[in-house]
């Protein structure tokens, strides 16, 4: 067996539509305000709603690790509190720092991965993903599940 999955690649996130360009600012724009005083590695992700609203969210650590938050997950538990009807459309995902270096590609933990998939089994439909690399590759995955082929399902 063999899995594999489609995705799009940019050599800057400027190639993307104006619509998600504007989701990559928010997405810096969250990163800047990240608490990361431990790593020093400053995570900032947007999500797209279905209504148009951009919700940010940002990494809090903590230094009873690992009692702080991925970016991806206080922009997704964020958006299910106050907005549980609305549809997520797409995520978008940025960082800065030295834990990752910048030729790598930039992606999600397993379990950013794992509460990506369930926030899109909850709507029943597909989560968009544009990841930012730091040296501005970009790439898109059009659903979330490609990116945990195994994840934890009903």
């Amino acid at each position: 067996m063999e899995f594999s999955f489609k995705y799009a690649q940019y050599s800057h996130f400027n190639l993307l539509s104006k619509n998600d360009q504007k989701l990559v600012d928010a997405a810096f724009e969250a990163m800047n305000n990240a608490y990361a005083p431990y790593s020093e590695f400053q995570v900032g992700a947007s999500v797209l709603l279905g209504n148009g609203h951009v919700v940010l969210g940002n990494n809090q650590e903590n230094l009873a690790y690992p009692s702080g938050l991925c970016a991806e997950r206080v922009a997704l538990f964020y958006a299910g509190a106050n907005y549980p009807n609305e549809v997520i459309d797409t995520i978008c995902i940025v960082a800065k720092g030295t834990l990752v270096s910048k030729e790598l590609i930039l992606a999600p933990c397993g379990s950013c991965r794992q509460v990506m998939i369930e926030s899109s089994m909850r709507q029943s439909t597909p989560i968009r993903i544009i990841m930012v690399n730091q040296d501005n590759r970009t790439l898109v995955i059009d659903k979330v599940e490609d990116l945990l082929p195994f994840a934890f399902s009903k």
